[in-house]
């Protein structure tokens, strides 16, 4: 049993993840109104934004909630790709650079909640593309399917006054006619003396001609490189090139050598794409299946809770807001991850609610046998919760097991890729930890003190 003062240390911080957890799912704005003999409240409260400065570091972060294409309605594309005319040992980065590629233009369109996937059946690959919320579903079709942009910018001399005010694309206008047609290949290798990445450029022959002008007019200045207009680098021109092929350094790790290799590829090798299917969720349609979700979930809380207090009496009350604090962090966690919610998500998580009330009935039927062989309710507690931890162990480890293999995290392709499988997977994946969390710490450290104060009640 641990001493008091770490109990009140527990509580304490039970109570600070409660109030941030209530606070960042509050509304955006909250009324208050009402009228209590000469008391009079008229007053608005507005939800904080997480947005401020530390240090040096900005932290700023949109705490709304996510939804998938089913609740908040849209468009579903599905495209097939052709890779016949790329080598096959260029295929899974040219994949790579078209997924970046659209990911990048539908988050210039504004749908920065948008999933997209590429995926391969035998010898086929298509690519998936959900737009949430989207309405020109035509205008997103033409972003999606253009060919990427990719251009070399030269770097221009501008007044000493202006410096403070220009823009990259002030300091970088003249174009040195070098395209993303006359890039071959980006690839990533390693510099032998300092072991560091780097990333390689090889242009055609056109584009060698352009590229060794371009360096010699720009020696010990910069060549801007730009996707869709987006500056990707400005590394300086170091020397001459005059054979077509580069190589860009500087602080780059293997992470972040490969973004960039991709970034550049997505120019140059962008992989044909043909629509073949085109499907629409209407809004009201994704308003629905959230109001009957939420619907669901209110009343099987509502029920467990019932039934908790009926059964334990007020320990099942305690257990009952520990299950409170357990939603208010799971829905905390979707907001700050985020969690794109779609109903198989909801599903998911009412699920996982479940298996949190199961842990508790666990403990307390422990608890229970403990004090029909004489034990005192704190010393009944305690090795309740001892005495049915390896059974919730194992039956949240086998959750988790099963959630990972429906989630998929390496894209094995023998098994699921579908998003809303996974949407279920990470919300009942989430709800599991957060589970355990709850019943291992909160829910166990509000009986500690509320036992102390009630020693002589049974359950």
């Amino acid at each position: 049993m641990p001493s008091k003062n770490k109990i009140q240390k527990n509580f304490f911080i039970i109570l600070l993840i409660f109030i941030f957890s209530l606070v960042l799912n509050m509304p955006k704005t909250l009324p208050l109104k009402f009228n209590l003999g000469p008391i009079k409240v008229d007053h608005t409260l507005y939800k904080p934004q997480l947005d401020f400065q530390l240090a040096s570091l900005r932290i700023q972060k949109n705490t709304d909630l996510r939804y998938g294409l089913d609740l908040a309605g849209g468009a579903s594309l599905l495209y097939e790709v052709d890779t016949s005319s790329t080598n096959a040992e260029n295929v899974d980065s040219a994949l790579e650079s078209l997924k970046s590629n659209i990911e990048r233009r539908v988050n210039l369109f504004g749908l920065s909640e948008a999933n997209v996937q590429v995926s391969t059946l035998a010898d086929k690959h298509r690519l998936t593309v959900e737009l949430p919320g989207i309405e020109n579903v035509s205008q997103a079709i033409s972003l999606i399917g253009r060919t990427a942009q990719l251009s070399f910018k030269g770097e221009v001399d501008i007044p000493p006054e202006a410096t403070a005010t220009a823009t990259i694309y002030d300091l970088f206008a003249e174009d040195t006619g070098l395209n993303g047609s006359h890039l071959v290949l980006s690839t990533v290798q390693v510099n032998p003396n300092t072991a560091q990445p780097e990333v390689s450029l090889k242009f055609n022959q056109e584009g060698a001609k352009l590229f060794q002008e371009a360096t010699q007019k720009y020696l010990g200045k910069s060549i801007a490189i730009f996707l869709d207009d987006i500056p990707v680098t400005t590394p300086v021109v170091q020397s001459v090139i005059p054979d077509g092929e580069a190589v860009v350094n500087g602080n780059f790790d293997s992470k972040s050598a490969k973004e960039l290799a991709a970034q550049l590829n997505a120019g140059a090798l962008p992989l044909p794409i043909t629509l073949i299917q085109q499907s629409s969720v209407g809004a009201t349609l994704g308003q629905d299946s959230i109001d009957k979700g939420l619907l669901a979930g209110l009343v099987g809380l509502a029920l467990v809770s019932l039934f908790m207090i009926a059964n334990y009496g007020y320990l099942g009350f305690i257990a009952d807001i520990g299950l409170l604090i357990y939603a208010l962090i799971t829905l905390s966690l979707y907001r700050l991850i985020p969690v794109t919610l779609t109903f198989p998500g909801i599903v998911g998580f009412i699920l996982s609610v479940g298996m949190a009330v199961d842990s508790n009935i666990l403990i307390f039927e422990r608890t229970r046998e403990e004090l029909r062989r004489g034990k005192d309710q704190q010393a009944a507690l305690e090795l309740g919760f001892g005495r049915a931890w390896d059974s919730i162990k194992d039956a949240n480890t086998c959750t988790i097991i099963t959630g990972l293999i429906l989630f998929n995290p390496f894209n094995w392709q023998f098994l699921n890729t579908s998003g809303m499988v996974r949407g279920f997977a990470v919300t009942l994946i989430l709800g599991i930890a957060v589970g355990i969390f709850t019943g291992v710490f909160v829910t166990r450290n509000l009986l500690r003190i509320f036992t102390r104060r009630s020693n002589q009640s049974q359950i």
